[in-house]
């Protein structure tokens, strides 16, 4: 018997209640600018909040939640979500995939992306594509480090006990990996920082 998912089932149910709250507030925000109730730097702050939260949420659910064997996910979806969590963030994303791909591939080229993201302190830009059943997430910018010890979890290390939630996705990444039967690769280039799978 196969053991479910529970840290994608847990991940999946904390995005599902939070997506829809945080999009009736960008609904109500929206409303109220349409009746001119509300104007002003306050309400297009919270307006912005709210897009931002919900983009997150959507990028989250989609690197942390459960994935389905057999489900896609459209290209300019994924461009829709990368680009609504750009928002605040120095960091830019070049999704340069034009076709439909499985949400699980999805969700290791996320997991990936959130790794890359910790490496670009000062921000750059992180550049995805796919030739054949092989994805390349390349992060560039004008610094670019991982912290001791996070190369080696890409890579399947076992995890401390003191990992850091914020670097939960290091720990992932291999495990989804694995379940496509691939392993991770992390190698630094001249221009910056490249994971494969």
């Amino acid at each position: 018997m196969n053991r479910p998912d529970i840290p994608g089932l847990v991940g999946a149910r904390i995005c599902h209640d939070l997506i829809s709250p945080i999009g009736a507030i960008g609904n109500g925000v929206e409303l109220l600018g349409l009746t001119g109730a509300a104007q002003g730097p306050e309400m297009q702050l919270i307006s912005d909040s709210a897009a931002g939260a919900q983009a997150r949420v959507q990028l989250f659910r989609i690197a942390f939640g459960r994935s389905e064997a057999g489900q896609q996910i459209r290209a300019d979806e994924v461009r829709g979500v990368l680009r609504g969590a750009e928002d605040g963030s120095k960091v830019r994303h070049d999704w340069r995939i034009e076709t439909p791909a499985p949400r699980t591939e999805v969700r290791c080229a996320f997991l990936a992306i959130l790794c890359l993201q910790t490496a670009l302190p000062r921000g750059g830009t992180i550049v995805v594509t796919r030739t054949a059943d092989t994805w390349r997430i390349a992060g560039a910018g004008s610094v670019v480090r991982l912290e001791e010890g996070l190369a080696e979890l890409v890579l399947g290390a076992p995890p401390p006990a003191t990992l850091a939630p914020a670097h939960v996705q290091f720990a992932l990444l291999p495990e989804a990996a694995a379940a496509l039967d691939r392993s991770p690769v992390l190698r630094e280039t001249a221009a910056g920082i490249e994971i494969g799978f």
